[in-house]
Formats: structure tokens, sequence, C-alpha cells
């Protein structure tokens, strides 16, 4: 069978734990830690260290580049909930450490005088104690010695307060607290120590042996007889396992701990092991804002009431004055939006009234825009007008392909094109091949049985009509029709003895252009005229 359906008590149950737990993370403060500008590589791993301090509300993976402003990171802060931002910089005489609170700040500046990592704390140890359970809960906050007074310590322990969740005592599980940062100012040298540790919880009361065997490791009795002799006597017991436990580190538990004998209402020890990283750090400033407001503390600037009165005046001022350039402008900007708006009106009123003169006037009246395209849309007659003065008759409809073309639409804009080597090439080509074709219609046209249209009686074209007899005559002679039987042939004179004049002058081929001969020559087994075979020839 299958797994059996959860019932709605436990439905409504898990919703309501989810729901609470997301009101519970949303209400948490959460971080980013990144840097500006360059910094080393020691710096880096500085930066990865205080973010595992700051676990689990903050972002781990979190990558900057070098084109990423200050304002791209507040951009992404109010959609994630972030609240704070802890930014490292350096320069060429120390490191700088700061703390901003989002979204109106204030901020505060500290120089980090000494620093160590992790690995160098957990080297230095003989026996250091840390997981990553400890990690899946944010650490216990101490602040030491912020009683003082001074209004920038008030801020100073304020911030770090709210940088980790609060924590109620009647409801806190102590099981939930793994880890600790303590953060301790020293007035005498107004620097702070910022210290990171594990948090272990031992029971006490009881002999060494029998605390060793509520230990996870078992100890080893090979030389012992009796396990009455590990309760009584102290032996196979190392140096470092000596009880260093008072007054200091002992309380009564009031809920029972994870660990063997950490039962509730009895003694245990609370234990602390650092894990760092270790800072030391010195308050610079502190700032209005994220970084760009009044300066209300300094510690190595002291100014008098008048200088920050007069401080403040200088602002005031310059605030007044970009409001000022920002009203001028919106003013502009307005201005020339009306201007605009009139300028369209007055241009629609005048388009309006032309169109209702063109109406209301002659409609007889020709438009030059209509005429032109008119003009571009009909072929022009002038070459079959001329075709039919030279030769006398109708063109073939092929001969002048462009006057079957379909007409240009009035859309298309009537401007030449621009003349490129390409075009000039084409268009010598195509004068060509009309010139060829003209020549094959002319000796169409001069062949017998046709009849031709008369024409004008001019000496020019008496002349014309003289040699087109000849040329006719000539081709009877040359090419008999419907002939099947072989003609005998003269017997050709070699190239050298050949008489000028001894061709018939209608055998010359006339008005033969060179893409024509060049077609006849190409195709020498299908273009073949009648009368000059092969063998013809050798006969």
């Amino acid at each position: 069978m299958g797994r059996p359906s959860k019932t709605k008590n436990q439905k409504k149950a898990r919703a309501t734990a989810q729901h609470r737990s997301q009101e519970e993370y949303g209400n948490v403060p959460h971080s980013f830690v990144f840097h500006r500008g360059r910094i080393g590589k020691n710096i880096q791993q500085l930066i990865q260290d205080v973010r595992r301090v700051m676990e689990p509300y903050t972002a781990t993976s979190l990558k900057a580049q070098k084109k990423n402003s200050l304002k791209d990171f507040v951009t992404i802060a109010g959609p994630l909930g972030v609240t704070h931002f802890l930014v490292f910089t350096k320069n060429t005489t120390s490191i700088n450490f700061r703390l901003l609170r989002l979204p109106g700040g204030p901020t505060l500046t500290f120089r980090v005088i000494q620093y160590s990592l992790i690995k160098d704390v957990v080297s230095s140890l003989k026996r250091h104690r840390m997981h990553e359970q400890q990690f899946t809960h944010p650490p216990l906050l101490v602040l030491n010695n912020f009683g003082t007074e001074g209004m920038h310590i008030k801020v100073m322990a304020t911030m770090f307060q709210n940088m980790f969740p609060s924590i109620n005592v009647h409801k806190v599980s102590l099981n939930t607290i793994k880890r600790c940062v303590l953060v301790n100012y020293n007035p005498d040298t107004q620097t702070m120590e910022f210290r990171h540790y594990s948090l272990k919880v031992v029971p006490v009361g009881m002999s060494k042996g029998l605390k060793k065997l509520l230990q996870e490791r078992f100890p080893n009795m090979n030389r012992l007889d009796d396990i009455s002799e590990l309760l009584v006597r102290d032996i196979n017991l190392s140096e470092s396992e000596a009880e260093q436990d008072g007054s200091h580190n002992i309380t009564e538990l009031p809920q029972a701990c994870a660990g063997r004998g950490n039962m509730k209402a009895q003694q245990s020890a609370v234990r602390l092991t650092e894990i760092g990283p270790r800072m030391t750090l010195q308050l610079i400033k502190v700032e209005e804002g994220l970084g760009q407001g009044n300066v209300l503390y300094h510690s190595f600037i002291h100014k008098t009431e008048e200088e920050i009165q007069e401080a403040l005046a200088r602002k005031e001022e310059k605030l007044q004055l970009k409001a000022q350039r920002r009203q001028k402008q919106e003013a502009d900007v307005a201005h020339k939006k009306t201007l605009k708006q009139a300028h369209r009106k007055k241009s629609l009123a005048g388009m309006k009234r032309k169109t209702e003169q063109a109406v209301g006037g002659d409609s007889d009246a020709e438009d030059p825009g209509m005429q032109e395209q008119q003009n571009v849309d009909e072929p022009s007659d002038d070459d079959v007008e001329y075709y039919r003065q030279e030769v006398g008759e109708e063109p073939d409809e092929d001969l002048f392909p462009q006057s079957t073309k379909r007409k240009r639409r009035l859309s298309q804009s009537t401007t030449p094109k621009k003349k490129c080597k390409y075009m000039h090439s084409v268009q010598g080509q195509s004068q060509e091949r009309m010139g060829a074709k003209t020549t094959m219609k002319h000796k169409k046209a001069s062949r017998p049985g046709q009849q031709r249209q008369p024409q004008r009686d001019t000496p020019q074209h008496r002349q014309g009509k003289k040699f087109s007899q000849q040329q006719r005559n000539t081709r009877q002679h040359r090419r008999p029709q419907n002939v099947k039987e072989k003609q005998p042939q003269a017997a050709r004179q070699p190239r050298g003895k050949r008489q000028t004049g001894s061709r018939p002058l209608g055998s010359q081929r006339q008005g033969k252009s060179r893409l024509g001969q060049k077609q006849a020559f190409k195709g020498k087994s299908t273009f073949q005229k009648a009368g000059h075979s092969r063998k013809q020839k050798s006969a």
C-alpha cells in the first residue's frame, strides 16, 4: 500500500510552522560583507572569516565586482531584507572597516589596527573545536565595558546589538547556542577587541574518572584490575585534561543541554574555545546617513560649536542652491513642452485649412505630384515609334520588354538611384543585346516575299533601298531555298591568292554584333547555315 496521507491537523500544523519560521526569518537582521577598491589576499580571507562569524543570516557567496557601487548594493538590499553592511577598504597606510545601518544610517568607520585569521588562531591551539553544526544558529553577543559615558559609545553598543538576532531568555533553547562573539571596549586606549569563541557545556561535581566515563571516548583500562580503581584514583589522565573550572564558569542549568551528564538543575561548566578571527578596532568617526551625512563624532578632528554651525549653514546653502536649480530645470522643461504643443496645434490647423481650400477650389486644377507619378507609370513609346519609322513594321513583343513590365507602384520613390561601376557594365551589355536584336529584325524585314510599307523618297532612302535589293539578290544566289540535292560548289581558292572583291557584296555579314558572332561560334553543331556543311567545303 502507498504511504498514508497526512491528516487535516497535521497539514494545518505544518502550515502554521512554516508561516512562523518565515516571519522569524524576516524579522532577524541580515548582512552583506564585501570590500571596496583594491585589497590583498589576506583581507579577502578576513572577509570570508567575518562572513563565517555572521552566519547563517548573511550572504556567504556574495561577489562584488569593480564596477558595482554602493548604490547598487543598497538597491538590492531592500528586497532581500538586508539591514547591515560590513565594508572593508584598504589604503596605503591602514585598513578601514565601515559598519552601515540600512536604510537611513548611521555609518561607523573603524581602523583595523591588528587582525588574525581563523587559520592562524586554530593553528595556535592544541585542541580546537569547530564543526559545521555550530554555524546553523546565530552566535551569542557579549558586550563588555560599554557602560561608560559618551554618545559614540552608546551608538557603537546599539549598532553591535542590532547586528545579531535578539534572544528571549525565557524561550531560548540552550542547544541553539553553540558560539559566542565577545566585544570588549578599553576606555584607556579607546580600542575594541573582537573575539569569536566556540561554546561547550560539561558537567561538574564528579570525579575525573567518572567524568571520563561519561565522555564520548572511553578511557584505556589495560593496566587496571578493577573499574573501581578508575573512580578512586586519577590515573591515565593527561595534564591538558586537568580540572580548570571554577566559580567564574560554573552555573546551574535551567534545562537539559546536549552532552552526557548535562541534566536540568545540575551544576555544569561553560567552556570557551577561540576559533577566530580576531580584530582590534579603533573608532574614527560617526556619520549620519550612508556615509554622506553630517559628522556626529570624529576622534581626531574636534570642532567648536561655531564651526559646526558654520559647516551646517554651508551645507544648507548648497542644498537650497541645488533645489533652485532643480526647480528651474523643471520649469524650463514644462515651458518647452508647452511651446511644442502650441506649435503642433498650429501645424494641424494650417493643414486643415489647406485641405478645406483644396476641396472648395477648382477641382480641375492639375496636381504636379500626380502628373509626375503618371508620367513615371506610363511607358515611353519613343523606341517603338522609331522602330516603326525605320523598319516599317510593328515590333515583336520581346523586342522591347520594358513596355510589358509591371507598372511601378505609386508608393515607390521616383528618384534616380546612385550609379556604380557594375551598373555601367550591365547597361553596356544590354545595349549590345538590343543592337543585335535590332539587326536581326532588319535582316528579317529584308527577306523576299515580305511586304514593306512605303517610305519617304529621299536620297538616303533610295541608297538604302538599292543596297537592300542587292543584298536580296545575293542571298537568293547563295542560299537557294527548299533544295534537298547537293549543289556543286566552286573550288575554294587559297587564302593568300584570293582576289580582292571576289566575294559578293551581299555575302558579307551585315549588322552582326560581336555578341551575335560569339553565339554563332559557340555552338557549331547546332548553328550552321544551309549550304555550308563540312562535306561541301571538302568537295
